[in-house]
């Protein structure tokens, strides 16, 4: 009997020792804390929260303490008292060393959190930058989405990246002025709470365009108070911005409403008239089961006038200032409405359902002049680039975690629809922004992507193994409003892109992967029907080898080398209407980051990016790829609530680069610095903010473009640049409430 009980007595231990705790974490308010870190020091055991702030721990049970550290909270020490686990997290301030290199195929992720922390964004432009590598540059007035650098790549509005903000896409496909426009122009900074990138081809969520990488935004469900912001400063500009929180401090629902509105004339001789308006309103809550309905809409409209791409020869000549113009009436107005309904749905212990909906309506007039007199001596070469577009679809996801003794099991089966259609897309020559002297294109386009995949996630001890595989199928329609007889031409097709990756985490401040996959990027619709389905798809096959390391525990570094082959690229010809493909590339390069805290609350980051391009099927000296950048940087210095005082001292750097195949012509490089500080006295804030410090000559965005000036005979092909923006002081104060 004595033996008996000693083995039920042992078999109970054991059983109890390997007992799984489950358990949420979440903030004063009761909003979930994603990427928590909970350790059990007595098991050696540790787990992290996922998007709902659940998360299940092994080895634990009644009476174990529980150590619990999540960005930009106070640590915590729990003792688990029974099987149901609610930890509630205080915010403090940003800590480096809290910060754990968690064991996920996009933990490089904690950099956007580190750098949203540690310098704030205030512009829409500055999004963007919080990638590091990523450069941007505008060339239209203000208006137009940004031209995009990145890992060698001059992206153009956005071929061979993809954005989304709250899962909802910022691409616009088979777009009047080119592949894949992303205009972020309708984000209200201040809102934008979470950045998720990620380099490469490797992740089953991103299909079209995710070849370069991916970044998706997240926007705040709750305020943690309500403001008002104004700002004035040089060339006659103006912003003011307000966030108004609707329903206080309700833990099951919170709901606001920001609206931005922004003039300037900028820098230009001919001032650029730039005025945009942003509306946005969130409301979420949360129901009986946990789960977390939100419904977002927002409403964005834009108009500006541009001076265009300005010809070195006649700055060169003193005929024109760098801020000077040879047609003046170029710009534009766009404008967009979006509806978006999101839920996280728990469905059991282990399982989760996430999903939303969404609908646009996008409206795009642009008036362009690259080329001057080139085609037309008499009046000019100024198109018009227009459409009227409809944009709606849905993206569902399954979460399942399977916990077994030695391994766990995260499956991730995806299923989404998105279709596109514009009505009356339209390339025109045009005088003056009011003549149409002819129609070049007309049409109707129709465009839809269904797809599906399946990422797997399996740990064994150190290990993560992440074999994934994504579905697409697309099928373009174009009706051609200028053609003789009616007829809607279409072509379909189907996409399999497979992806494996592999992470190796030696503790918590070390951490090694290697990732593989197949992506793409999708060609216009136009172009897609008139070659006959040729061409849709070209595939990108890239790895990267890198490592994240935390050497001391107020110090992160970052590295990784790797190559990207693409199948085809396409360069979009805006005066023609048309996309050229350009052949099969390969880059390779390599990635540093460096992020440190000095002290409390000064913080220095480094990023340093080099990339080899060049096109594979071209000889020796004429294989450059145009406006491909080889090195960029940033970096610099911030300091946050240093005595009431918060701002920094950074830079930008992009080194010369080829502007045409042969480098015959070159793209000259610039090195930027700009400042800002910040002082709290209460409720309200006083802040300056200087753009280029040292009042630098620089070009923000340059093309080698053959152009013809009304007194030429013949085309100049050179360089053709929007000059950056020189010193710039701006001056702003908040009040919170």
């Amino acid at each position: 009997m004595r033996k008996h009980a000693f083995i039920f007595a042992l078999l109970f231990s054991l059983t109890t020792f390997s007992q799984t705790q489950k358990g949420i974490v979440i903030d004063e308010n009761g909003k979930p804390i994603e990427n928590a870190t909970i350790t059990n020091p007595k098991s050696n055991t540790h787990s992290h929260t996922n998007e709902t702030g659940v998360f299940n721990i092994d080895k634990s049970n009644i009476g174990d303490v529980l150590n619990i550290i999540a960005f930009g909270y106070k640590k915590m020490i729990y003792t688990i008292t029974n099987s149901e686990i609610s930890i509630v997290m205080e915010s403090d301030s940003f800590k480096l060393e809290e910060v754990v290199i968690q064991s996920k195929i996009v933990a490089i992720n904690v950099i956007s959190k580190i750098d949203l922390e540690t310098t704030p964004v205030n512009s829409s432009q500055e999004i963007l930058r919080k990638v590091p590598g990523l450069f941007i540059g505008q060339h239209a007035g203000g208006g137009k989405a940004e031209q995009i650098f990145l890992r060698g790549f001059d992206i153009d509005h956005g071929t061979d990246i993809a954005i989304n903000v709250d899962g909802m896409p910022v691409n616009m496909v088979s777009h009047a002025h080119g592949q894949g426009y992303a205009d972020l122009h309708f984000v209200i900074p201040e809102t934008v709470e979470k950045i998720d990138f990620g380099k490469g081809t490797y992740y089953a969520d991103k299909g079209d365009f995710a070849t370069a990488g991916y970044v998706d935004f997240g926007t705040k469900e709750k305020l943690d108070f309500s403001s008002i912001r104004v700002e004035a400063g040089q060339f006659n500009t103006f912003r003011t911005v307000g966030l108004f929180d609707l329903l206080g401090n309700s833990k099951k629902q919170s709901a606001y409403i920001a609206a931005e509105y922004i003039l300037t004339d900028g820098p230009f001789d001919s001032p650029q008239n730039f005025n945009r308006i942003n509306l946005f309103g969130k409301y979420s809550f949360v129901l009986e089961d946990n789960s977390r309905f939100s419904v977002t809409a927002s409403r964005f409209t834009s108009k500006w006038d541009a001076s265009g791409q300005v010809p070195q020869r006649l700055v060169d000549a003193g005929t024109i200032s760098r801020f000077g113009s040879v047609d003046d009436t170029e710009g534009g107005s766009t404008s967009r409405s979006n509806f978006n309904v999101s839920l996280i749905k728990p469905v059991d212990e282990n399982t989760f359902l996430k999903a939303n909906t969404f609908y646009s309506n996008y409206k795009f007039e642009l008036f362009s002049n690259f080329t001057f007199f080139l085609e037309d001596p008499v009046n000019g070469d100024q198109i018009k680039q227009k459409e009227d577009r409809n944009l709606f679809g849905i993206n569902a996801e399954l979460n399942k975690n399977i916990h077994k003794e030695s391994v766990d099991l995260l499956f991730q089966l995806g299923f989404g629809v998105r279709n596109d259609a514009t009505a009356n897309t339209e390339l025109s020559h045009t005088l003056n922004r009011s003549t149409t002297l002819e129609q070049i294109k007309l049409g109707d386009i129709d465009e839809s992507n269904i797809f599906t995949y399946l990422n797997s996630e399996i740990r064994l001890g150190k290990w993560l193994i992440n074999p994934a595989v994504r579905l697409d199928y697309f099928k373009f329609g174009y009706q051609d409003k200028l053609a003789a007889n009616y007829k809607t031409q279409t072509e379909s097709k189907v996409k399999v892109s497979p992806k494996l990756n592999f992470v190796y985490s030696q503790n918590n401040d070390l951490q090694f992967y290697l990732k593989t996959g197949m992506g793409f990027h999708s060609n216009d619709a136009r172009v897609v029907t008139a070659n006959n389905g040729k061409e849709i798809l070209p595939t990108a096959v890239g790895t990267d080898l890198g490592t994240i390391w935390k050497p001391f525990p107020r110090l992160i570094v970052n590295s990784a080398l790797w190559y990207l082959y693409l199948q085809q690229e396409f360069v979009y010809v805006g005066d023609a209407g048309v996309v050229e493909p350009s052949g099969e590339t390969r880059r390779a390069g390599f990635d540093l980051g460096v992020r440190y805290q000095l002290s409390d609350y000064f913080f220095f980051n480094l990023d340093a990016n080099y990339t080899y391009a060049r096109s594979i099927n071209e000889p020796e000296g004429q294989n450059y790829i145009p406006l491909a950048p080889d090195f960029t940087s940033t970096g610099g210095l911030s300091f946050q609530n240093w005595k009431g005082f918060s701002g920094g001292l950074r830079y930008r750097y992009m080194k010369n680069r080829p502007a045409n195949e042969d480098n015959s012509i070159v793209a000259k490089g610039y090195f930027m610095s700009d400042f800002n500080i910040n002082y709290t006295f209460k409720r309200i804030v006083f802040g300056v903010s200087i753009e280029n410090i040292f009042n630098s000559k620089w070009n923000e965005t340059q093309f080698a473009t053959e152009s013809r000036l009304k007194n030429e005979t013949t085309g100049v092909e050179e360089i053709h640049f929007t000059p950056g923006t020189p010193f710039f002081l701006k001056a702003g104060i908040s009040y919170k409430f």
